[in-house]
């Protein structure tokens, strides 16, 4: 896997930007990466060292679309801890 198919994208919600005060981020991620695969990619694309990497998978929710019942899809959520002392500008500020 490539880099850029691992992370997806970061994410900023109310109980991940708590995190980041215990240098912990959070990261939607590819379905297929594996923790070491998610370890690597934030050490090499952020320049940190990664202490440790705890995954999930989100299940997609039964929703409506008009008249007909369908299925968002499942996805994978990483929370990844770093060195202390590192961090990460995932809000893109400077």
């Amino acid at each position: 896997m490539e880099l850029r198919d691992i992370l997806v994208k970061p994410l900023m919600t109310e109980k991940s930007v708590n995190a980041e005060q215990q240098n912990v981020y959070v990261f939607e991620v590819s379905l297929k990466a594996s923790k070491f695969d998610i370890k690597e990619a934030v050490s090499s694309y952020f320049g940190v060292d990664v202490v440790a990497v705890r995954t999930l998978v989100v299940r997609g929710k039964e929703k409506r679309f008009g008249r007909f019942m369908g299925k968002r899809s499942n996805w994978k959520k990483a929370y990844v801890q770093l060195a202390e002392g590192q961090a990460i500008n995932t809000a893109g500020e400077e």
